[in-house]
């Protein structure tokens, strides 16, 4: 296993809080370093995520920025700690740390909200339709590396087949449906696998047909994962450089209006199951 080279997103996101607290607060940052005990360069590094802050300090530092939200302290602190290695450190150094971020973030969620219009969810996707889809990456990818993504991309899906896995919702728009990845077979039993997870009573697949027209974010991948407290919340979005990670408020108010938006427009859970069903008999 690779050691690491750059933070990883959940270590920019604890420096990101660390500074918005401090400037929240008015504290200068020569004043927090004097208070922790460090120099301005080593508080520069843990707020840009390259250094960890021990619990102590983070406490120390919330104290004397007067944050008196002790949920969302609390919830810093938990960050703060050493952590064990989760199974996505395996594949550090073999495969763009991004992925690595995702399978992080997705394991830290207490809830999952999901908007897909021309894929299936990573996250439910079948082996097979995950395999057309790496074999149309430009540029080509290396056969090695095809099978290590999807290898992290199977394990992924072990964060929803836990006792404690968190509830997902995912909204799904009907040309993903009809994606043929794969060809008709991969494609069909693509959409059983979905029909097969949607019956887990922590899982709701809804589905956005071509007939609810116009929405918000159309044509965007949107993974939106909610913290142990709403200020943590994190939404992913992929780009054509790899996945982005948004927390700013104004962010997630806005993704957050997009999925509204979408769950007005899908269908209900039920009448989504029928839909899929219809399509994968006509396959």
């Amino acid at each position: 296993m690779a050691s690491r080279t750059s933070p990883t997103e959940r270590q920019r996101r604890l420096g990101h809080e660390v500074r918005k607290m401090r400037l929240a607060a008015d504290v200068s940052a020569e004043a927090a370093a004097r208070l922790l005990g460090v120099d301005r360069s080593r508080l520069s590094n843990i707020e840009q995520g390259g250094r960890a802050i021990s619990e102590d300090r983070l406490r120390t530092l919330a104290q004397a920025c007067g944050c008196q939200d002790q949920a969302y302290v609390e919830a810093l602190a938990a960050i703060a700690r050493p952590a064990r290695r989760g199974w996505w450190e395996r594949y550090r150094g073999s495969l763009p740390e991004g992925l690595l971020d995702i399978a992080e973030l997705e394991s830290s969620a207490v809830r999952m909200r999901t908007a897909h219009s021309v894929h299936i969810p990573g996250i439910l996707q079948t082996s097979d339709h995950a395999l057309a889809v790496f074999r149309v990456v430009v540029p080509a990818l290396p056969e090695h590396e095809v099978a290590l993504r999807l290898a992290h991309r199977v394990e992924r899906q072990q964060v929803l087949d836990g006792p404690t896995s968190p509830e997902y919702m995912g909204v799904i728009h009907e040309a993903a449906l009809r994606m043929q990845f794969g060809g008709r077979a991969v494609a069909r039993a693509q959409l059983d696998r979905l029909l097969t997870v949607s019956e887990s009573p922590h899982i709701t697949l809804r589905v956005i047909p071509f007939e609810a027209g116009a929405f918000p974010g159309a044509g965007q991948t949107v993974n939106y994962a909610e913290g142990i407290v709403p200020q943590l919340d994190t939404v992913q979005v992929d780009s054509t450089h790899g996945p982005e990670f948004l927390y700013s408020q104004g962010q997630l108010a806005k993704y957050r209006s997009h999925l509204d938006w979408m769950d007005g427009i899908a269908l209900p859970p039920e009448k989504s199951r029928d839909f899929i069903h219809d399509i994968a008999r006509h396959l």
